[in-house]
């Protein structure tokens, strides 16, 4: 079985890091990205299973790279989780459909990111 791989795309260093701990904790490989320029680059090369995406970045937005990756044939079929601290429901709506499969907000429970990456990085 190939391994499952994570895309985590945040900003933040700490964000980054607390990210990579959890879910190298639970066996999967972690790539991780600080910008959307690096995460589309990445998904592109390393074809995770599942991205982890922020929105708010310098640059492109969470928002902008989600729907860029949901419309390249090369990304389309990966999926997105937008994990953010916009908590509006404005935001969920626009999230999903800009192509996330899911939208969780900040501080999100650990259970919870677990489980929803495990059943859409199947």
């Amino acid at each position: 079985m190939a391994a499952r791989k994570v895309l985590i795309v945040d900003d933040s260093a700490t964000e980054r890091h607390y990210m990579s701990e959890l879910f190298g904790r639970q066996g999967y490989v972690v790539i991780t990205a600080e910008n959307g320029d690096e995460a589309v680059a990445k998904a592109r090369s390393e074809r995770p299973s599942v991205v982890v995406m922020d929105v708010v970045m310098p640059g492109q937005s969470g928002f902008q790279i989600t729907r860029a990756l949901s419309r390249d044939p090369a990304t389309g079929a990966i999926p997105v989780i937008i994990c953010s601290s916009k908590n509006t429901e404005t935001d969920r709506i626009w999230g999903l459909r800009q192509g996330a499969r899911e939208y969780l907000t900040k501080p999100v429970r650990p259970d919870v990111l677990l489980a929803r990456v495990a059943e859409l990085a199947r």
